[in-house]
């Protein structure tokens, strides 16, 4: 084998690799916008009906579909510019290298005491409030215009930012790794047409950011005091302290450890199995 062949082999593999990245990371950010991934699923539907037409000689569809083919990827640009802007800004804030600081298991227990110590106060006092904990995709974005703080994530700092007539209550906190980075920052709010008409902006800032990134957004009601988590374009409502306090630690854990706890799990299922 020449250098030459050595060096053509490599560049293939150079190639598909970075043709794999690419679609990985579009695929990624498509899944996690609602809209777009309608768009993927509808070109789709295309695409099979096109396929059957073709099989079944159907003239009149395939050459309607030729049509829709040739002039659709612009309709596509020209009418969901918003979605495919949202896709790109996405893969642009996403770390490519993963979190900023991965956290030890006792830092990640003080964060959640700290957090919830706060919450309960929040709660009891009836004090809205919304922290936002950046995880994979980068909120950078939010952070620049906002209120730096750069602080130790503690119950007594998260009560005083969201202390009723404190200039940063009606904002949001930005929480990476065990720190604070900022407060009063502002969210793009959910339009998702099926959400309760009941729940304030809190509530649509917190699904807003949960629908164009991987964070976890905290919300306590001004109003009710009830406590709601946004997390993969959900939102789950009215969650007791329990719920709550589980739903966040299973979030805040890294994946690497998800994986092996559900690999344990299978393992013991397995041994179970075995035995009977």
């Amino acid at each position: 084998m020449t250098l030459a062949n050595v060096w053509s082999i490599i560049t293939k593999v150079i190639d598909i690799c970075i043709v794999w990245f690419m679609t990985y990371y579009i695929l990624k950010n498509v899944k996690n916008n609602v809209k777009m991934a309608l768009i993927v699923k509808g070109i789709i539907i295309l695409v099979i009906v096109k396929l059957f037409s073709d099989i079944l000689n159907l003239y009149t569809v395939g050459l309607l579909l030729e049509y829709v083919f040739e002039w659709g990827p612009l309709a596509v640009i020209v009418l969901f510019q918003p979605e495919i802007r949202s896709v790109l800004e996405s893969i642009g804030r996403t770390k490519l290298l993963g979190r900023n600081k991965v956290l030890t298991t006792e830092e990640r227990e003080k964060v959640v005491y700290e957090i919830m110590d706060a919450v309960e106060y929040l709660k009891k006092n009836k004090i809205g409030a919304l922290m936002v904990i950046e995880r994979d995709v980068s909120l950078s974005e939010y952070i620049a215009p906002a209120t730096k703080i750069y602080a130790d994530v503690t119950s007594p700092l998260l009560g005083t930012i969201f202390f009723p007539n404190s200039p940063l209550h009606d904002g949001g906190v930005i929480i990476q790794g065990d720190r604070i980075t900022c407060a009063g920052a502002v969210f793009k709010t959910s339009m998702d047409p099926n959400l309760n008409k009941k729940l304030g902006t809190r509530h649509r800032a917190a699904l807003g950011i949960a629908e164009e990134s991987d964070a976890i957004a905290l919300v306590v009601s001004e109003e009710t005091g009830r406590l709601s988590i946004a997390v993969d374009h959900e939102i789950h409502y009215n969650l007791s302290l329990d719920e709550f306090r589980m739903m966040l630690v299973d979030e805040l854990k890294p994946k690497s450890e998800v994986f092996y706890a559900a690999d344990s799990d299978d393992s013991e299922e397995l041994e179970s199995t075995g035995d009977r």
